[in-house]
């Protein structure tokens, strides 16, 4: 039988729901948390180091009259993994949704890499995303009722990038785990459906930033001409997406990875 379906009006709210960003201080992750925040939810900002951040983005939250919290841990690492979820559990009652964004994006050329950026990437990209996907799982698990096991209330959404499919030069090691984040996005979600959890992914393309125009002028000059929607996108665009993904809206939407790229990934290539 068909699930009931939720009054638009009711759709966006995420009211009562504990939503856990990882990586969530600054940039894309910020833009999450604070439109999360925007629709009723109790985000917890996870950081690793930038904690003036932090704190600023949850007292912006809180000053809007929204309910924020903000706690330290580097998800690459299985033991801050398991103390995140923990602690947000214990400070919020639960969880119900997990957004993957924590993750590094450095350069390196493949002939030059050294083995340990190689396992850095690797560990903060694709490590951290399972052991927050696992942890967090365990938790809604132990904290769901089995009506809401059956509504699959419940989502993970990772943070992938369209270089999962496109190369990008001196990026082998952010690619590779990018790629390793929509495949373990899908085995998840296969895994997890029996237990009321959907998992998803965003794929996000070039997101503007403070200084990226003067940084990379001729990159951003030609991503504006070759992109069909023309511009270059916003943590908000990633945001909304993932607050569609996490909605009774994508009740029925499990294991997929939306491009969400102004179209980049469609734009011919003469």
């Amino acid at each position: 039988m068909p699930e009931q379906v939720p009054p638009l009006k009711t759709a966006l709210d995420f009211s009562g729901k504990v939503v856990l960003v990882t990586g969530g201080s600054r940039g894309i992750g910020a833009g999450i948390a604070g439109r999360f925040a925007e629709a009723g939810a109790w985000v917890v900002v996870n950081y690793v180091r930038s904690e003036s951040a932090a704190q600023e983005l949850v007292s912006r939250i809180q000053a809007g009259g929204g309910k924020a919290l903000a706690l330290q841990a580097d998800v690459s690492r299985a033991a801050e993994a398991d103390r995140l979820v923990s602690m947000t559990t214990e400070a919020c009652g639960g969880l119900d949704v997990l957004v993957n964004n924590a993750g590094i994006y450095p350069l390196s050329p493949l002939l030059d890499m050294s083995d340990s950026e190689w396992s850095q990437v690797l560990a903060a990209n694709l490590t951290g995303t399972h052991l927050c996907t696992q942890r967090a799982a365990r938790s809604m698990i132990e904290f769901s009722p089995d009506g809401e096991r059956s509504n699959h209330s419940r989502a993970i959404i990772n943070i992938s990038s369209i270089e999962a499919v496109s190369p990008a030069w001196a990026h082998s090691h952010y690619t590779a785990a990018k790629a390793g984040v929509d495949q373990y996005t899908r085995n998840a979600a296969l895994e997890l459906a029996e237990y009321g959890i959907r998992v998803n992914a965003v794929a996000p393309g070039l997101i503007g930033r403070e200084g990226l125009e003067k940084e990379w002028p001729e990159g951003v000059q030609r991503w504006r001409a070759r992109a069909p929607l023309g511009r270059l996108g916003a943590a908000e665009d990633i945001a909304d997406a993932c607050l569609f993904l996490a909605s009774p809206m994508a009740r029925w939407i499990t294991g997929v990875t939306l491009a969400v790229d102004g179209g980049i990934l469609v734009a011919p290539a003469f």
